[in-house]
């Protein structure tokens, strides 16, 4: 596996002995990675197969959903449920334990969501997810309704109670969404500018005080796209070349590369310090030294 150490000491992240993994192949657009911690697996979308999958050491790979509506970003709620950004679906849903599916949210103030990218829940049980317009216009990802009704790309909140507001209209292509362990940062990324921003959390849910946190440059394969947070507070986010890690204080402190074109990430196993990135064709694994904040 190749590195690029941007600091000395980044072989603590990424531990010199540590080697890429290949866990799937044949996929067509892998996105939404997530770790199940209950049963010990990993989830995947295949978007262009309109499927979900899931990996297991010792067991391989099976699907859990066909079709998936072109699922896009996943995430775990404290109940062990999947919570989906439904792509061209152009809604936000839920998986229940019984294999039905809830829709959470599919309009604002009367309006069809664009289409829900990624997707993040919050210790209060509220959902943030990003609504850019990709699966409205993206070959073999579209859906049957192409049409525009929002004529912003929003960041959005579902409350517990199930009132979605508008967190934020000012990117130009908002994708990735992280908090911080404490959860009173949220980061969000713009696959189109090529940036990471930083938001402070409101006790409300809502965000105030952006600002600039990091630049993403490069000329390999990668966006600014999917992205998490471990336990110090460090940044990974899909870059050129794969993962970029960044210092709590915006500073790059390496690249993790990944063959192909990266699309997320999400760290996994029993410790934490597996990380699982999605690629366009494949699905890879990392061991890391220092663990990721845990998912419900």
């Amino acid at each position: 596996m190749e590195v690029d150490m941007a600091v000395p000491g980044f072989d603590r992240i990424v531990p010199k002995e540590s080697s890429l993994r290949l866990i799937a192949d044949g996929v067509r657009f892998g996105e939404g990675p997530v770790w199940n911690k209950r049963t010990q697996e990993l989830f995947w979308v295949n978007i262009v197969g309109d499927s979900i999958w899931k990996w297991k050491e010792g067991v391989g790979k099976s699907v859990v959903m066909n079709p998936s509506y072109k699922a896009d970003g996943m995430t775990f709620d404290q109940e062990g449920r999947l919570i989906v950004a439904g792509w061209s679906w152009r809604r936000v849903w839920r998986l229940e334990h019984d294999g039905s599916v809830t829709t959470l949210c599919s309009e604002f103030e009367g309006k069809t969501l664009n289409s829900p990218n990624d997707i993040i829940v919050k210790s209060d049980g509220s959902i943030y997810f990003t609504d850019p317009t990709g699966g409205l216009y993206n070959v073999e990802m579209h859906g049957d309704d192409i049409q525009r009704y929002i004529d912003y790309n929003g960041v959005y909140r579902i409350a517990p109670d199930g009132k979605t507001t508008l967190v934020t209209k000012d990117f130009t292509y908002p994708n990735g969404l992280a908090f911080n362990a404490d959860e009173s940062l949220l980061y969000i990324n713009d696959s189109r500018d090529d940036l990471i921003n930083v938001f402070d959390v409101n006790a409300d849910g809502s965000i105030q005080n952006g600002r600039l946190f990091y630049r993403l440059i490069g000329r390999e394969p990668g966006v600014a796209d999917g992205m998490k947070v471990d336990v110090e507070g460090n940044v990974y986010c899909t870059g050129p070349a794969g993962i970029h890690v960044v210092s709590p204080g915006g500073e790059l402190l390496g690249r993790i590369k990944i063959p192909g074109h990266s699309t997320n990430l999400c760290f996994g196993d029993e410790d934490w310090k597996g990380l699982y990135v999605t690629t366009y064709d494949s699905v890879f694994k990392v061991r890391l030294g220092v663990a990721g904040i845990a998912v419900w």
